[in-house]
């Protein structure tokens, strides 16, 4: 943040002759003309007479007071958002017997991925059946009963268990009918033992735990899972120090090491409830559009996200003046006269200095030049 002089040759020639100048003011029995001060000392103030040549060195600026967003950089890395991935499980249990797409490969929805044969399938196409067979019967059964009741044969009772029986049994009918769907079976078609296992969900191969000829014997286990990168997450750990200063909403810029000239900007959508146990950091998501796939996850990213901040002076850098353990800048207090006056830095912006305290709107401020009244 702290300034350097000019290396100019004439800034430096200049710097000597306002030396020489006031060397000369201090001897002046032995000199035939007196050279005018390029400034004068009263009660701390610098004034800068008319005929000074540092009117022409030193430029005055008002500070500015505008509201900027701090920004803070966390490590990150890319991830498949989870609402956009799908884990493909067997509905039920068989052997592999094709596998219709590999691992990284692009699928559409309802694309088949594999063929299974499964006696379970079979199972659930005889329990269709057999259901079909007994509501037929029960249909019949319920008729019969009715007839007789409009001949005056048969009790009220009869037909009312003749009716019992119908709805038990068209109960069962379509139980089963929707249990063969939800399977990958189709109903009304004939009995068959190959299932077809279908895209839940258009995306990426992402992994892939089968190949032909193994058997799937656990209903709960993924075969392969399918992310949709068209938008990604990247998921930065915010120390628990910062945590707090994070918000759903606050804008998020990311570069990677692929794309080392490129931001990606993006928008915080999601903050961690819960800590890391183990690095007691949180878990701050932002949203990233993907179309063209360069994104990809398990990527190391930078992170940064904009921390609004309040309404703060800013000063340009070559305002400030180290002396000693403090820093300083030059305002002026009338025309052409100026203090020196400490003042307290926040962060450093883009190449401006937020000042938390000295100075305040309206101040105006030697923003060039300064070092020429250093002392």
């Amino acid at each position: 943040m702290f300034h350097q002089l000019n290396k100019n040759g004439s800034r430096l020639s200049f710097v000597i002759a306002v030396a020489l100048s006031m060397a000369a003011c201090s001897h002046g029995a032995n000199e035939a003309t007196e050279t005018a001060p390029a400034f004068t000392v009263d009660n701390g103030l610098l004034k800068v007479p008319s005929d000074s040549p540092l009117r022409k060195e030193l430029v005055v600026q008002p500070v500015e007071m505008r509201e900027a967003p701090h920004a803070l950089v966390f490590p990150g890395n890319v991830e498949a958002d989870p609402a956009r991935t799908a884990n493909v499980l067997p509905p039920l249990t068989g052997k592999v017997v094709e596998l219709k797409v590999g691992l990284g490969d692009h699928v559409t929805r309802g694309q088949l991925l594999a063929i299974i044969d499964s006696g379970d399938l079979a199972q659930a196409y005889a329990d269709v059946d057999k259901a079909h067979d007994a509501l037929d019967l029960a249909k019949k059964t319920l008729d019969r009963a009715r007839g007789v009741k409009e001949a005056g044969g048969n009790a009220t009772k009869d037909l009312e268990a003749a009716q019992s029986g119908y709805n038990q049994a068209l109960a069962e009918f379509n139980r089963a009918q929707t249990r063969l769907t939800a399977v990958g079976g189709a109903p009304g078609a004939q009995a068959k033992r190959p299932m077809q296992i279908v895209a839940p969900a258009s995306g990426y191969v992402t992994a892939l735990s089968v190949s032909p000829g193994t058997y799937v014997n656990d209903a709960t286990a993924a075969m392969m899972t399918i992310s949709n990168l068209d938008s990604v997450w990247i998921t930065s750990n915010v120390p628990e120090s910062d945590v707090g200063q994070v918000a759903k909403g606050q804008k998020v810029h990311a570069t990677l090491m692929a794309y080392p000239d490129q931001a990606f900007n993006g928008t915080v959508t999601f903050v961690n409830p819960l800590l890391q146990s183990d690095t007691r950091r949180d878990l701050v998501r932002a949203a990233f559009p993907n179309q063209d796939g360069r994104l990809k996850p398990n990527m190391y990213a930078n992170v940064s996200i904009d921390i609004p901040q309040p309404a703060q002076v800013f000063v340009p850098e070559s305002a400030l003046l180290m002396n000693n353990d403090n820093v300083s800048v030059f305002v002026e207090v009338s025309p052409w006269t100026f203090e020196r006056r400490t003042v307290d830095l926040s962060y450093d912006e883009s190449g401006d200095t937020r000042v938390l305290k000295g100075l305040k709107a309206g101040d105006r401020v030697i923003v060039r030049g300064g070092v020429l009244l250093n002392d």
